[in-house]
């Protein structure tokens, strides 16, 4: 896949417990800070939640919001088919679950708008829709970047988000 993709850009993702073809769009370029072009598509999920945040105080000793853990519910055609939480962790409704660290990053489309990201599985378990991903990539963020005063310590803070996750696979 070139790492350049264009809009509108169909991908072929798997519906639950077989292989009927349905499309997923795209709505920007993937950056070349985060794209994968030598993998193959799993799946795409669109997630629905929060980004919690905890008042901490920063290396400097002044309180500021530190992220905590996501909370989301993913969604392929219209249905609930899995979540997105601590870890992160992405777990679909046949079981199959992904754990994964952060490889780069690069901006939302604005300043309220949580980065793109490209993360590396460290971790997997069962067998399903996520068994074998190997990278997960998050566009097409919308909210989520925490804003206001962090004046006590320990008060939580929940920014609603949205985001496209694309799972990724060696061929």
């Amino acid at each position: 896949m070139d790492a350049r993709w264009r809009m509108p850009l169909f991908v072929v993702a798997l519906s639950v417990g077989s292989l009927a073809a349905a499309t997923a769009q795209l709505s920007a370029p993937i950056p070349t800070a985060i794209a994968t072009p030598s993998l193959a598509l799993a799946v795409v999920l669109h997630a629905e939640g929060a980004q919690i945040y905890e008042c901490r105080a920063a290396s400097d000793g002044n309180l500021a919001w530190r992220a905590r853990e996501p909370i989301a519910t993913l969604v392929f055609d219209g249905s609930t088919v899995g979540r997105h939480y601590a870890g992160p962790r992405w777990e679909y409704v046949d079981g199959s679950v992904v754990h994964a660290k952060l490889a780069s990053s690069t901006p939302g489309a604005s300043e309220a708008d949580i980065p793109w990201l490209r993360l590396d599985v460290v971790d997997q378990r069962g067998n399903g829709k996520l068994s074998g991903v190997t990278r997960v990539e998050r566009v097409n963020t919308r909210g989520g970047v925490a804003r206001g005063p962090c004046d006590e310590a320990g008060a939580f803070l929940s920014v609603p988000y949205s985001a496209d996750y694309v799972f990724l696979r060696k061929d």
